[in-house]
């Protein structure tokens, strides 16, 4: 499991509610409900929290992989 540091936790907040976040497994958690009454939850990947609003989630891990980097491959422009 991918402990976050309690000084990264300290500054960390919510996308959608500003509210702190903590540590549940490999998830954290909104420390306050949304609009809706729900308690966002944000996967951790490789120990790097993915704070994507959950509509916005589904978009960026359904782009494929060149549109993260703008298209260039190595840190190289095409034309190079």
């Amino acid at each position: 499991m991918s402990l976050i540091s309690p000084e990264l936790l300290s500054v960390l907040r919510c996308p959608v509610t500003g509210s702190a976040l903590v540590q549940e497994g490999e998830e954290l958690v909104a420390a306050a409900p949304d609009a809706e009454g729900r308690r966002l939850r944000y996967a951790i990947e490789d120990g790097i929290p993915l704070l994507l609003p959950p509509e916005l989630l589904a978009a960026a891990t359904a782009a494929p992989s060149d549109q993260h980097d703008g298209g260039r491959s190595g840190g190289r422009h095409a034309a190079e």
